[in-house]
């Protein structure tokens, strides 16, 4: 982090015009897939590996072996997405 303060001064700031909102909305940022909840029993030795690259990478361990299923199974199609 810097340590350098931002000074504002009175008066006007000057020309300016609106931007009109063109980002998209939160949801619209990641598509929503259609997940199906399973039980799935792994190894320890698998588990521990996902959740300590998880850790590392600050997203949930469940993520990370869904794409991974995920991917597997797109390449196993030929690249085509099955639904």
């Amino acid at each position: 982090m810097s340590n350098r303060t931002v000074k504002y001064t009175a008066g006007e700031i000057g020309r300016f015009r609106v931007v009109e909102d063109f980002l998209p909305r939160p949801d619209d940022l990641v598509p929503r897939e259609d997940n199906v909840k399973v039980t799935l029993s792994l190894s320890r030795r698998s588990l521990d590996f996902f959740k300590r690259e998880a850790r590392k990478r600050r997203l949930p361990y469940q993520r990370m072996i869904r794409a991974l299923v995920d991917t597997y199974a797109e390449k196993q199609a030929g690249g085509r997405r099955r639904s």
